[in-house]
C-alpha cells in the first residue's frame, strides 16, 4: 500500500467517475492559475492528460482551464490544505485537501479523525520523502521497469496496480521524466508530487487492518480530501 492508498473496489462505485471529474476539475483550477497555456504551465499539462486518460469531456476540462486562469469572471478560489496524524494503530498518515472555505474543512477533518489522532504540521512529515509519482504500464511484456527508471532519471520504483509500475522522482524532475517514460516503453497513466513513506507500518492483524481500512475510507469519502499517503506496509 505505502506511498498512496486507494479505496479496494472503488472503481466500481456507482459515483466514482463523478468523484474523479470533481477531484480533477480542483486540480486543472488550481494548476491553471499560472497560466492556461499546457505549452508554458508543467503542472496543467499533467493534470490535463490525467483529465484526458479519465475521459473527462472536452467541455468540462476547458470550463476548468477557463476557471482556473481567470477568464470566466469567476471569483470562486481553490485552497490546497495538508493535514497531518495518525489512523487507529498509529499509521502515519498525510491527507491533501482542495477547498473553498479552509474554516468548514478543518472542522469536518477534525471529526473524520475522531478514531484516529490529527496532528499539528510537522508531526508526520518527518517520516515520508515529498517525491514525485509517476504511475506507467509497460508497453510490452519485456520492458524493464529497472532500465526505464535509470534512463529516465526516476531515483526508484516499485511495482503498482494491475501490472503498473509505480516510479519515484526528485520533484523537480517529474516533468522531464514522465516525458522520458515512453522513450523506455512505458505508458504515463498518472504523474503528480506526494508522499513516500520512510518508514510503513507493518505486522497489523487482521482485525487491525480493517479498522485502518474503515478509518481511511471514511475520510476519502469527504469531498474536499484530494490524496492521502499512508504509512502502511503491504
Amino acid at each position: 500500500m505505502g506511498a498512496q492508498w486507494k479505496v479496494k473496489h472503488k472503481e466500481a462505485a456507482s459515483n466514482a467517475k463523478g468523484k474523479i471529474f470533481g477531484k480533477l476539475v480542483k486540480e486543472i483550477t488550481i494548476a491553471a492559475r499560472n497560466g492556461a497555456d499546457t505549452a508554458t504551465n508543467a503542472h496543467l499539462r499533467l493534470v490535463v492528460e490525467q483529465a484526458k486518460k479519465a475521459s473527462m469531456p472536452k467541455e468540462t476540462l476547458d470550463r476548468a482551464i477557463k476557471k482556473g486562469a481567470g477568464l470566466l469572471g469567476e471569483t470562486v478560489q481553490y485552497h490546497r490544505v495538508t493535514y497531518e496524524g495518525f489512523a487507529p494503530h498509529q499509521v502515519p498518515l498525510i491527507v491533501e485537501c482542495v477547498t473553498d472555505n479552509i474554516n468548514r474543512t478543518v472542522a469536518e477533518i477534525r471529526v473524520a479523525f475522531r478514531k484516529g489522532q490529527l496532528g499539528a504540521s510537522g508531526s508526520v512529515a518527518w517520516d515520508f520523502n515529498h517525491v514525485g509519482m509517476i504511475e506507467a504500464s509497460p508497453d510490452t511484456p519485456d520492458a524493464d521497469p529497472e532500465m526505464a527508471a535509470i534512463e529516465a532519471g526516476a531515483q526508484d520504483f516499485e511495482a503498482g496496480e494491475e501490472g503498473a509500475t509505480l516510479f519515484y522522482t526528485d520533484p523537480t524532475d517529474l516533468d522531464s521524466v514522465q516525458k522520458a517514460l515512453p522513450e523506455q516503453g512505458f505508458t504515463v497513466l498518472s504523474a503528480k508530487l506526494g508522499y513516500q513513506p520512510k518508514n510503513p507500518v507493518s505486522g497489523l492483524s487482521d482485525e487491525q487492518m480493517a479498522e485502518v481500512e474503515a478509518f481511511l475510507e471514511g475520510l476519502d469519502n469527504h469531498d474536499d480530501v484530494q490524496d492521502m499517503f499512508v504509512g502502511l506496509a503491504g
